[in-house]
């Protein structure tokens, strides 16, 4: 098999000149001035593979990233162990700037071969990036190389088509109701449009905890402690748990980039049990009509977050435009990621937008024109405790335990409801009323 490369950097030039006298399966097609020439060489299908021999400090995930997508690996040169570490994180292969011609040339084929999976087509699969032949073929996103073990824990994805279903106040009060189980939990407010987990918590926060994580992500700089620093605890009577706070304009959105967004939902699922992520409304990839290949995409966090979680939780509002809206938006979620199997959830349940026995209209309603998946879960409407929660910047838990759209929301995650004995009959009242 032949193994066509591009290179970089004229310092070691030695080794780049030892490939080309190998005459073996790889042929270096271009040696490139600058890392940028690289990249377009790499774009245009010219290589499998790129041997970065200077300017190793400019590579980042998201470089990593979207070369993967096309099918480059990259193999960089360096003799720093702390850069070598950094790069191996990012997903780069590395090798010592002395290392002999055919030693390299058989770590570039060995690279080609552990990474081909990435060059072949996965439907479905959003790379991140803009591109002008991804309405066509997909390509899949570039997978990790860190050899670190995949956290345990469990990533849990709210999703909703436009509008306001509830999906903020739905992946806040799971946060909440898990933290109160003992389970370690990280929010995650990932909505390139319009975060609002912070303004929910009450947290007076300018920091944007998700770009800071996405930047050292990028720099391959997130690790454990760094992501613990960058998400911000929340204490509650009964539990804590820590949030990475969204953007904190909505043109921001640039720094929340596919290949950042999978490295810090991964270094969280190491920290917590579980990860709660608030996701955007937003499925298109209307930036794929862009014609700068490189372009990021504004719904990539939202679209990567769907494509790592281990449940979606798909949330509508009970009513004549929400139902509607939401039967609509599990059709392009399941055309945009098909791998995904949503829990469905009607929110905002109430007799005066349904009718009598609201519970029963609306499953007959979906039972006859629903995408066929089931309903998990209605919530019912409590405006006074919604709104006594917004004003207190605490979640239902907290300022109304007894509250039916609270007790359906720890029932959802399974996570036992906090109670008393002066409480009780006052929850079961609640539920009997409910279940009418």
């Amino acid at each position: 098999m032949s193994i066509p490369v591009v290179t970089v950097g004229s310092a070691q030039e030695a080794v780049v000149g030892g490939l080309e006298r190998l005459h073996g399966p790889v042929t270096v097609v271009r040696r490139c001035s600058e890392l940028a020439e690289l990249i377009a060489a790499c774009q245009s299908g010219l290589a499998v593979a790129a041997v970065v021999a200077e300017g190793c400090e400019e590579l980042t995930t998201t470089l990593v990233d979207r070369l993967g997508a096309v099918g480059v690996s990259i193999v960089a040169l360096t003799d720093d162990p702390a850069e070598a570490n950094r790069l191996h994180s990012i997903g780069a292969v590395t090798a010592s700037t002395g290392i002999d011609a055919a030693d390299l040339a058989a770590k570039i084929s060995e690279a080609v071969d552990r990474e081909g999976p990435r060059s072949r087509p996965l439907a479905g699969r959003d790379a991140g990036f803009a591109d002008p032949g991804a309405g066509v073929l997909l390509e899949a996103a570039a997978e990790s190389v860190d050899d670190t073990p995949r956290g345990s824990g469990q990533i849990t994805a709210v999703w909703g088509p436009v509008g306001a279903p509830g999906r903020t106040l739905l992946a806040v009060n799971i946060a909440a109701e898990l933290a109160a189980a003992g389970e370690s939990v990280i929010l995650v407010d990932a909505d390139s449009y319009g975060a609002s987990v912070s303004a929910v918590l009450g947290l007076l926060d300018e920091s944007a905890g998700l770009a800071q994580a996405c930047r050292l992500a990028d720099q391959g700089l997130l690790d454990i402690e760094a992501l613990k620093s960058a998400a911000m605890p929340v204490y509650t009577k009964a539990g804590t748990f820590r949030v990475l706070t969204g953007t904190t304009r909505a043109d921001r959105w640039t720094e929340l980039r596919a290949g950042a967004v999978s490295m810090v939902l991964e270094r969280a699922r190491q920290v917590a049990d579980h990860v709660v992520v608030d996701t955007g409304f937003c499925l298109e990839a209307d930036e794929e009509l862009s014609f700068d290949t490189m372009a990021p995409r504004r719904n990539a966090a939202t679209l990567r977050s769907l494509e790592m979680a281990d449940v979606v939780f798909a949330v509508g509002a009970a009513d004549a435009i929400g139902v509607p809206r939401l039967v609509r938006g599990l059709a392009e979620l399941e055309s945009a990621v098909p791998e995904v199997s949503p829990r469905v959830v009607l929110n905002k349940v109430k007799r005066s937008a349904v009718g009598h026995s609201p519970r029963q209209q609306l499953g007959d309603a979906w039972d006859r024109y629903g995408p066929g998946a089931g309903v998990d879960a209605y919530l019912p409407a409590d405006s006074v405790a919604c709104d006594a929660a917004l004003l207190a910047g605490a979640v239902l838990l907290e300022v109304a335990p007894d509250s039916p759209l609270r007790m359906a929301i720890a029932s959802l995650v399974c996570a036992p409801v906090q109670q008393n004995r002066n409480s009780f009959g006052r929850t079961i009242r609640a539920l009997r009323l409910f279940k009418r």
